[in-house]
């Protein structure tokens, strides 16, 4: 029986204080397979050794939230880099990578133009090692896909997935597969609720982007936090039971969920089925 695959979780991430003990515990949840993703340089090893040490997948990329100021130096140890993992079987996507829209500061002309310089070398590197792509596409969805046609990659996920029916399209048409994970599970998601629902199933992969976009039943609201309620940290434990809300909306079997999504994480992410063959055990 298929277990369930988290296509997007940091777990390098200084919040998890006991990391080991937490992929236990999701392994011990189904959770079959992570794909770690890096932010640059400053944690490529970090994700490879986790990867390597829990049996798991990792990505190497340039995060368009933590951009170096020296772009030319930094695409370099990323293409360096690339050089030496390239036959990693570990070593799954280019990723993360993208545009953010989003954050004010990154949103000025000249960070604009700085953020599509890095995207726009990283998705010529993807070419080059033939990896899939793992996006970043945080209210930059045209934006990001534009960038796509002109490049296109071997595949890739659109991660943390919020955009319309129109672009969903798109990015299937572009090869993409969307990620959807705990921003479904609030009632008030309504439209990403509707695509969740009535979108071919083997367009989506499943994914926690933990710590972070914790699902509903974790979710602190601004009041609770004032009177001193601690945000949860989000993980990879709780997959399964992201699952079992895609089925509830679906109106489906969670059997079926589990087996459709993982197989288009293999799919999409070809190289985790070479990397599940020659990974070690998971690290007690």
């Amino acid at each position: 029986m298929a277990g369930w695959i988290d296509t997007h979780v940091h777990m390098d991430d200084s919040r998890f204080s006991d990391a080991h003990a937490v992929r236990q515990a999701a392994r011990d949840a189904g959770v079959e397979r992570l794909v770690i993703p890096a932010i640059g340089p400053v944690n490529f090893t970090a994700v490879r050794e986790l990867a390597h040490a829990w049996g798991d997948a990792y990505a190497l990329g340039i995060h368009p939230m933590y951009l170096p100021a020296d772009a030319d130096a930094t695409l370099a140890a990323l293409e360096q880099e690339l050089v030496l993992r390239q036959h990693d079987p570990h070593l799954v996507a280019m990723g993360e990578i993208g545009l953010d829209f989003f954050e004010p500061h990154l949103c000025t002309p000249a960070m604009r133009e700085v953020q599509a310089y890095y995207f726009s070398a990283q998705l010529r590197l993807a070419r080059r090692f033939g990896l899939p792509v793992i996006l970043h596409v945080r209210r930059s969805v045209d934006a990001v896909f534009k960038h796509l046609r002109q490049t296109p990659p071997p595949g890739g996920i659109a991660h943390a997935f919020v955009g319309s029916l129109q672009q969903a399209q798109q990015a299937v048409d572009l090869g993409l597969k969307l990620g959807f994970g705990g921003a479904m599970t609030f009632d008030r998601a309504t439209r990403l609720q509707e695509l969740a629902r009535t979108l071919p199933l083997e367009a989506i992969v499943l994914e926690t982007d933990a710590p972070d976009i914790a699902p509903d039943w974790l979710y602190v609201t601004a009041e609770e936090r004032r009177k001193g309620k601690p945000q949860a940290c989000n993980s990879p434990v709780e997959l399964p039971r992201i699952g079992h809300a895609l089925a509830a909306l679906r109106g489906v079997p969670v059997d079926v969920v589990r087996e459709a999504t993982t197989a288009n994480a293999y799919a999409v992410l070809p190289r985790l089925l070479q990397e599940k063959g020659s990974a070690p055990s998971v690290a007690r």
